[in-house]
């Protein structure tokens, strides 16, 4: 039989234990706190397979926040719902690879996601009308996750649901804690939700519109928390949002989906300042500007987001985009661009990359006027 230290070089199982740990430490080290590798997700409908996500990659490390932005139907939701495994397995087909701190998420069995959801990972719902139960009061829906995750008394996660109502700005936490999800305002339902999300400090956060229903006072007091949640103990957020404003504010990278991909990456600054594709163009020239001309009409992107049962060929963005012809042929439309990263950054386009400089440059910056 093989001595332990002739495979170790220590002599018991203490020691065995110890390089164990050492080894998944090393791993946690080099390897991103959550990595997502050509994640697919398809839906089996009667008209036919929904190509909701089709081979997203990206990384995202402790104490970052990476925004998600893109039309509706771009597949930002559909991507987070598939990282906590909460799609229906019974019409959807899920490939690629999402590994959550050196743990395998991708077809991982529902007691492992139950353990992780609501307590190493969590997600606010932009719909808090149907996240949360009627038939429950607020402060039950909020003491039940840190009472399953910790272990807490009744009388624990009831003092903890009131100091979660606090901090996310609903008066009276005390009396309100009570209250089922129909006595509380929409704006109020939205923070409930959020301090439902928070309730465990999961380690990593999915933001899909959390301030949406929200004015904007307390709309930069919920920024104002996920920034301090983020500061006290590394908390990783994915935000999805159709708010560029608040995507400049919080967010440190930011990913631009269309049609089920990937079309740009790049830091904050970047994607709004100087974007390459010009779907993100387009998204920026549709922002309204607050010394805007008020007879300046809005721009906006021509066209429909594609369908996903059958989307075109080539760069599913060329049936829309107003720059194709400087590419000349039909390379749009029979060739699927690839985005290829350099230094953080890059965009799935086939215009050459100092030509979209300079278009950018000439056709869309002098729209813009300021900066978000």
């Amino acid at each position: 039989m093989t001595d332990v230290t002739d495979v170790t070089g220590v002599t018991d199982v203490t020691d065995v234990t110890d390089v164990t740990d050492v080894t998944k430490e090393k791993r946690r080290m080099i390897t991103p706190f959550l990595s997502v590798r050509d994640l697919c997700v398809r839906f089996a409908t009667e008209d036919g397979t929904v190509k909701a996500v089709d081979g997203l990659s990206f990384d995202l490390e402790r104490g970052q926040t990476l925004g998600i932005v893109g039309e509706s139907g771009s597949g930002k939701s559909v991507t987070n719902l598939a990282i906590l495994g909460l799609h229906n397995p019974r019409n959807t087909t899920i490939t690629g690879q999402i590994v959550l701190d050196c743990q395998e998420l991708t077809g991982a069995c529902q007691r492992t996601l139950e353990k992780l959801r609501g307590n190493k990972m969590s997600m606010i719902f932009q719909d808090s009308l149907t996240a949360l139960s009627p038939y429950y009061t607020v402060g039950r829906q909020i003491a039940e996750p840190f009472r399953k995750h910790t272990g807490a008394s009744r009388r624990q996660a009831r003092q903890r649901a009131i100091e979660m109502l606090r901090r996310v700005g609903i008066p009276q936490p005390e009396r309100r804690v009570d209250d089922f999800p129909h006595q509380f305002s929409g704006g109020m339902r939205q923070r409930a939700m959020i301090a439902l999300a928070l309730v465990c400090d999961p380690e990593l956060l999915i933001a899909d519109e959390p301030t949406t229903a929200l004015d904007v006072t307390v709309q930069a007091q919920i920024l104002a928390l996920l920034e301090e949640l983020q500061q006290e103990t590394g908390t990783a957020i994915i935000f999805i949002t159709h708010d560029l404003g608040v995507v400049a504010h919080i967010c440190d990278e930011v990913l631009v989906m269309y049609a089920g991909r990937c079309v740009e990456k790049g830091t904050v600054q970047d994607i709004l300042i100087s974007p390459q594709h010009p779907y993100s163009w387009g998204l920026l020239s549709s922002v309204p500007r607050r010394k805007a001309p008020v007879d300046v009409p809005l721009r906006s992107i021509p066209g429909t987001p594609p369908s996903l049962i059958d989307p075109p060929s080539g760069c599913p963005f060329h049936p829309r985009c107003a720059f194709r012809s400087e590419v000349g042929g039909s390379r749009c439309q029979d060739e699927r661009p690839v985005l290829t990263m350099a230094d953080g950054r890059g965009a799935a386009c086939h215009i050459p990359v100092e030509q979209q400089h300079s278009l950018f440059a000439e056709q869309i910056r002098p729209l813009l006027g300021r900066s978000l």
